[in-house]
């Protein structure tokens, strides 16, 4: 015998579940967490550089069958890339220095603005870097420590210091000099941060 209770149950409770499981789904989706982002990319780290190069490619002097009272000159341009300020000095690095010899070629040095690599025209000196013999030069001045400077450069490339090198073969060399001849001598720029 069927009950009537039942078929207006199984019509009645359905809507209300139903409503209720809708009801729930819509309170977990409005119920999540708000978020937004923003992003900064493309982060690097590079180290800066105390690069020097000077505008020659071969050596500043080359000198033959010098007289004593011979003279010459030559300027060389010294150019800065770092970004950063750095402190410039100028040494020898010439091992196997021999004989007295080199004490009679003396040596001028001069640093500036102006002039390039084997023309010194428009070479406008700002002080004295060295004035000696070019024996006393690779004597003395043999490392950072012990060079002649320090030049500030203010890390703004391009930068520069222009140097003129001056030297005479002294008058009074001895006749025993005849047909000698000096080792190669390296003049080196380098360049420290200036902190």
């Amino acid at each position: 015998m069927a009950r009537p209770w039942l078929n207006v149950l199984a019509q009645v409770v359905p809507v209300p579940l139903g409503l209720l499981l809708s009801g729930a789904l819509v309170w977990g989706a409005t119920n999540a967490d708000w978020s937004g982002n923003t992003s900064n990319n493309g982060n690097t780290w590079t180290a800066g550089s105390a690069g020097l190069a000077n505008d020659s490619k071969v050596p500043m002097f080359d000198i033959e069958d010098m007289r004593p009272g011979d003279t010459g000159s030559n300027c060389i341009e010294i150019k800065s890339n770092a970004g950063f300020p750095t402190a410039l000095k100028l040494y020898s690095s010439s091992p196997n220095w021999p004989s007295n010899f080199q004490s009679f070629i003396d040596l001028k040095i001069e640093v500036g603005s102006g002039g390039t690599s084997r023309d010194c025209d428009g070479f406008t000196p700002h002080k004295s870097a060295f004035d000696g013999t070019l024996d006393e030069f690779v004597a003395l001045h043999t490392d950072f420590r012990t060079g002649v400077g320090p030049w500030a450069l203010a890390g703004k490339p391009p930068d520069s210091r222009s140097f003129r090198f001056a030297w005479e073969f002294s008058p009074s060399a001895p006749n025993g000099s005849q047909g000698v001849n000096t080792n190669e001598v390296s003049f080196t720029w380098e360049a420290r941060e200036h902190k």
